[in-house]
């Protein structure tokens, strides 16, 4: 219930009026039964703007601190969160970990739309990080398929630390669903799994046009915090979606 007032009278309305939005591919969310929208992450807003434009209730795992946090504030932040749809997740790994993804396999079999970030957290500079094998393993255990999503424009709405909101004008892109039923009955394969995230980060990097990194962003934060210390070993840059079909000019002629 909160959700839905949540979407069209207390926050929806007034997200529309302020970050005018341009979606396109609409169309490639299923209009029923499971299905995993899996995008890129550039701020906390991408889980606002997207299922605002997403006729169907969208469920995303959040980072546990969002419901165990003590005091008045936290059960204000826990009562929020359970209520537009979002579940803990832990990120620490280990057995917590495993019931947040058994609670995601469930909820996709049992029909719902489920939101993911296989990023694992958002960029630290805008480029698009090699994905964690989750959102794979959700697919193979729900044979759902995988919708990628791309946000354009959000790290300029929401930067990383500020508190503030700016208006910008948006952009979000559907990709073209993407069905892994092929490698059904396959689930824990690691090198399937690892297969099938290459496959929805390389959508994603055509679909968002942003560079890509071959390390975690997890990683890249630590790098960045070493460098800071003037300690941080140099990352190479790597293919963005313009270079993905870009010939060599060794090889042209």
């Amino acid at each position: 219930m909160l959700y839905w007032l949540a979407k069209y009278v207390l926050i929806g309305p007034l997200l529309k009026l302020l970050w005018p939005t341009k979606v396109v591919g609409a169309e490639n969310i299923p209009a029923s039964g499971g299905a995993i929208l899996a995008g890129n992450h550039l701020a906390v807003a991408d889980s606002f703007f997207m299922p605002l434009r997403v006729k169907r209730k969208v469920t995303f795992p959040a980072k546990s601190e969002y419901f165990t946090e003590p005091g008045f504030k936290g059960l204000l932040k826990k009562w929020f969160f359970t209520g537009v749809g979002q579940f803990p997740i832990d990120r620490s790994g280990g057995n917590a970990a495993q019931a947040a993804l058994d609670t995601a396999i469930r909820l996709v079999r049992d029909g719902h739309l489920l939101g993911i970030y296989p990023e694992g957290t958002r960029s630290p500079d805008g480029r698009l990080y090699k994905g964690k094998t989750g959102v794979a393993r959700i697919a193979l255990e729900s044979g759902a398929v995988v919708v990628p999503v791309a946000m354009i424009g959000t790290e300029k709405v929401n930067p990383i630390g500020s508190k503030m909101w700016w208006p910008r004008r948006l952009e979000v892109r559907f990709g073209k669903p993407l069905d892994f039923s092929r490698y059904e009955g396959l689930s824990g394969d690691r090198f399937v799994e690892r297969s099938i995230t290459d496959e929805i980060m390389y959508a994603l990097m055509e679909l968002s046009g942003q560079e890509y990194v071959d390390i975690y962003a997890a990683k890249a934060k630590e790098l960045l915090a070493a460098d800071a210390a003037g300690v941080r070993p140099q990352v190479p840059a790597q293919p963005s979606a313009s270079d993905a079909t870009r010939v060599p000019d060794s090889k042209v002629g």
